[in-house]
């Protein structure tokens, strides 16, 4: 199983925000905005900031996905 971070960019999409805004609204750096595009792991202090910013939840930008 891994992670996948696809439901955050329809999130974005659907609040017409691009990756810099997510950064400046959520006060977190571009490295963990890099890292979220990689769907490679992040501190759930980046995922709870995502979460107060976008005012969602932590299933509505991230779940669980099979490895292929």
């Amino acid at each position: 199983m891994a992670i996948s971070y696809k439901k955050l960019w329809k999130l974005l999409i659907d609040k017409d925000m691009k990756k810099k805004d997510l950064q400046r609204v959520a006060g977190i750096s571009a490295a963990s905005v890099t890292k979220l595009g990689k769907n490679e792991n992040v501190n759930t202090e980046i995922i709870e900031k995502i979460c107060v910013a976008l005012q969602c939840d932590v299933s509505d930008i991230m779940e669980m996905v099979d490895d292929d």
